[in-house]
């Protein structure tokens, strides 16, 4: 799995900024998640949550597989349980 300096910069921070200071949580939600979910728009995708991570109660970080090696996409804090989540 690969976290590119240019997409992290230039796609998430940017789009995210409270995430800038967490790149270590987002490489720990893909290796320790919480959860994982299939990404119910991108078949190649994965959508990995870390919970008590980052800035906020959930941190998703989505993966996807459609090259190798698979590529973080995009990660943000969310405040609202995964769909498929049971405490």
């Amino acid at each position: 799995m690969v976290l590119a300096d240019v997409v992290w910069r230039e796609k998430i921070v940017r789009d995210h900024p409270e995430i800038d200071t967490h790149m270590s949580d987002v490489v720990q939600a893909v290796t320790k998640p919480d959860h994982v979910a299939a990404d119910p728009i991108f078949a190649a995708r994965t959508r990995y949550y870390a919970r008590g991570v980052g800035p906020s109660r959930w941190l998703l970080v989505v993966v996807s597989y459609a090259q190798v090696p698979a590529r973080i996409v995009s990660a943000f804090a969310n405040r609202k349980d995964p769909r498929s989540w049971s405490a």
